[in-house]
């Protein structure tokens, strides 16, 4: 653990109160140290406090979180994984009450705390449905990504094309142009086979993989992989795979394997995360092609209806005491102030969480300058097929225990359609039934006197078969070329 450095005289430490914040060690480069400075910031504007930052382990933080919870000395402040916010909803203090509470209902509707001003209200609707709970805002929103589409547009102009395709249709068409280039890639799209691009898919066509609105109105008691719109992404996928347009990197997820071949030029378009975006670009640069970045493609038979957003929120420990709970909420309006939070767009490609954020990069000319970072967020706030500002698309999170054994069940169901052509409708329905099983396991534990604890209802990583993806490793993808 590494401790942002206390401030003051002797004496004055004395006096300090300690606020605990454990946030998940996302691994980019410079990431943790962007939280130790924000730390001695705050140390230094509020010398009645000391920040005591604490990186954990971004596939095993829940679990390292509840075993000091149920020790008796969680943090003031925990980071949680967006798919792990049910786990949260459910965490007990060993005796038995939330071991959480709500930021909005602890802010009380006031307007500055400490005299950092509140800045609930600025948070991008987007990012602020997603932590919502009937109406209320249990956590803070920090980092937020949205799904993509990375096109080579040197590859697609040799294929007669001016423009990123918009949807599924488009897609597919644009393979098969690519597909006509002579001497051109062997297959023309690829993207990884993990569980948020199902989401995507899913939600801009107004799909759900749980009843509760994926557990946004209450805990989910129902899962449902093989809806109608569920069927409708794996069956065209199974098409792109069968004509030989997808590539399929053989894994699961595949988040570097198809990052290299997007890099390499061997496919024209990739979906992914909005994450990637310093990375992308970077590697076209290195590799010497020109990228687009643009919405991610939807299916234009079906309304367009919304979007999903990964990420991860910070949770405010239950009954702290007044001056304890004061520090902590005004820490948290302080690290998403519009300067901090633009900062941290600028550093890792996060969504800026706050309109002011947004406003001051645009006055700033920093999306004129670098006008990729600007579709993550265009594509969150507007409908693809209305002008700008006519409507917010609804944002589709998810909260539903053991999301990575769902995942799991999932991403191998899709593996067995891609590789061995299983029937989309009947794999679904078997997969169905296995989320389902393990759903209910979660849920039995969960409203148990305990709450959530054991390793399944715990577990972030599921790629028993691959290796995980993490983001520090990319700073090695533009060298695959060499």
């Amino acid at each position: 653990m590494r401790t942002a450095a206390p401030h003051g005289s002797v004496k004055a430490m004395t006096t300090q109160t300690t606020l605990g914040v454990w946030v998940l060690d996302l691994t980019f480069p410079g990431y943790m140290d962007r939280w130790y400075k924000l730390a001695a910031e705050f140390e230094k504007a509020h010398p009645q406090y000391r920040v005591e930052i604490r990186g954990v382990n971004f596939f095993n933080g829940a679990k390292e979180i509840a075993a000091a919870v149920a020790e008796g000395h969680g943090p003031a402040i925990a980071d949680y994984y967006f798919y792990m916010s049910q786990p949260a909803r459910d965490t007990r203090a060993p005796d038995g009450e939330p071991q959480y509470t709500s930021v909005e209902r602890a802010i009380g509707g006031r307007t500055e705390i400490l005299g950092e001003p509140v800045v609930l209200d600025d948070i991008i609707p987007g990012m602020r449905q997603c932590y919502t709970q009937d109406g209320d805002l249990t956590s803070m929103p920090s980092v937020g990504t949205v799904f993509l589409q990375y096109t080579n547009n040197d590859l697609l102009a040799r294929a007669g094309l001016t423009e990123p395709p918009r949807t599924w249709d488009e897609l597919e068409a644009a393979c098969e142009a690519v597909a006509g280039i002579e001497n051109g890639p062997a297959h023309a799209a690829t993207w990884p086979n993990h569980g948020m691009l199902f989401l995507q898919a899913l939600a801009s066509q107004g799909g759900l993989v749980a009843d509760s609105r994926n557990g946004g109105t209450g805990r989910t008691s129902t899962v449902d992989l093989a809806s109608k719109e569920m069927v409708n992404w794996v069956s065209w996928w199974q098409r792109m795979h069968r004509d030989d347009h997808y590539l399929h990197t053989g894994g699961i997820p595949d988040w570097m394997p198809s990052f290299g071949a997007f890099g390499e030029q061997n496919v024209a378009i990739r979906l992914s995360s909005s994450n990637d975006v310093n990375y992308t670009v970077r590697a076209a640069a290195e590799a010497g092609f020109d990228v687009s970045v643009s919405p991610y493609p939807y299916n234009a038979q079906i309304p367009y209806a919304g979007n999903t957003i990964a990420g991860s929120s910070l949770w405010l420990a239950n009954r702290l005491d007044e001056v304890t709970q004061d520090g902590a909420l005004a820490f948290l309006q302080f690290v998403h102030n519009p300067r901090n939070a633009a900062e941290r767009h600028k550093a890792h490609s996060f969504l800026p969480l706050t309109h002011s954020a947004f406003d001051l990069l645009e006055s700033e000319g920093w999306f004129a300058e670098n006008p990729h970072h600007r579709v993550p967020s265009e594509q969150l706030n507007t409908l693809p097929d209305r002008p700008a500002g006519d409507g917010t698309p609804y944002v589709a999170g998810i909260h539903i225990g053991d999301f990575a054994g769902i995942q799991d069940v999932l991403t191998r169901a899709v593996a067995d359609v891609l590789q061995n052509d299983a029937d989309p409708v009947d794999r679904l329905a078997s997969a169905t039934d296995d989320a389902q099983r393990l759903l209910e396991a979660y849920n039995a534990e969960a409203t148990s006197a305990t709450g959530p604890a054991s390793d399944n209802s715990l577990r972030f990583e599921y790629f028993r078969d691959a290796k995980p993806y993490k983001g520090a490793d990319m700073e090695n993808v533009v060298e695959l070329k060499r």
